[in-house]
């Protein structure tokens, strides 16, 4: 039996995109103990991940501090780990990797770097979508890729039976209005006014909902929708996932409920702007799809909303 670790960071959306790469992971190695480096706002949630045998906290403290990264490394060097999937991919995950195993190739530390194919450059390589980097990366790695692909969050979820009955929740409309202040050109400016359509067209047969993040609950209260709290808190991610995997349809800009609802199999819909691709960041599933243009504010109310309708 060998000891096998996985990377995995954040964000909230990518932590739903390499379900799907975890559990091959761990199918591949079903004889090995698999363990999961990841961040606080991931480390409880990852907790009841079936495919983990258990999970290690990264506080991703500045390099500099080094009574911190001595701690760390030393911890990992004595599980004596055989092998290392590196599903973040990032400039601190290769400085990990020239401390714990420098110079090593494929065979002890998959990544996407260490696996890029001949006839790519990283840059080329970056390109393809999430997933299909994943199932690369594994693939390389000798791995049957039965789920890469097809991302199942559902592990995620919890019983929100309490929530539920709280706010009589039974056919409910979830929106995700909101994104980093830093991030503006990701946010659709008119979920207010998709709100009346809604409501003008279907009465009172669904509740229209939000379900705000820790920063995002005094900004709900401009939305004209039933906000979703658990004793005045935001939900967790595991309520979250619950929420959004019982919904009728969720809207959302390009944040990480969207992909965590297309990765639940919910039905839905997200809207993109020119920062990036849904192809780029895998989101599009079978119940789950996007809109794209160029400029968020010139997306019109009644193309979403047509959308909307043809889905429900």
């Amino acid at each position: 039996m060998s000891n096998i670790l996985i990377i995995k960071h954040g964000s909230l959306g990518d932590i739903a995109q390499a379900s799907g790469a975890i559990q091959d992971i761990s199918e591949y190695h079903k004889n090995d103990q698999i363990y999961l480096l990841t961040t606080k706002p991931y480390f409880d949630l990852f907790k009841k991940n079936p495919n983990l045998t258990d999970v290690i906290l990264d506080k991703r403290l500045s390099r500099f501090n080094l009574i911190y990264l001595y701690s760390l490394m030393r911890k990992i060097k004595k599980m004596k780990i055989s092998k290392v999937y590196d599903l973040q991919n990032s400039s601190r995950t290769n400085f990990y990797k020239r401390i714990l195993f420098p110079n090593s190739n494929l065979n002890i530390w998959s990544s996407s770097e260490t696996t890029l194919p001949n006839d790519k450059t990283k840059e080329e390589f970056d390109k393809k979508s999430v997933l299909e980097r994943f199932n690369h990366q594994l693939q390389t790695s000798e791995i049957n890729t039965k789920h890469t692909m097809l991302p199942d969050f559902s592990w995620s979820c919890t019983d929100i039976s309490k929530i539920k009955s709280e706010y009589k929740l039974e056919k409910y409309i979830v929106l995700f209005p909101f994104c980093s202040p830093h991030l503006a050109q990701k946010k659709w400016p008119y979920y207010n006014e998709l709100i009346e359509k809604i409501k003008g067209q279907y009465n009172d047969l669904y509740k229209i909902v939000v379900a705000p993040g820790p920063d995002e609950i005094n900004n709900s209260k401009d939305i004209n929708a039933l906000c979703i709290l658990d004793n005045g808190k935001a939900l967790d991610i595991s309520q979250l996932s619950s929420l959004i995997k019982d919904s009728l349809f969720v809207i959302a800009n390009d944040t990480g409920p969207a992909h965590m609802a297309a990765h639940l199999g919910a039905k839905g819909l997200t809207l993109f702007g020119s920062h990036t691709t849904a192809y780029k960041v895998s989101i599009e599933r079978e119940n789950f799809k996007a809109i794209q243009v160029a400029e968020l504010n010139k997306l019109s109310v009644e193309k979403v909303f047509e959308k909307v309708f043809e889905k429900i």
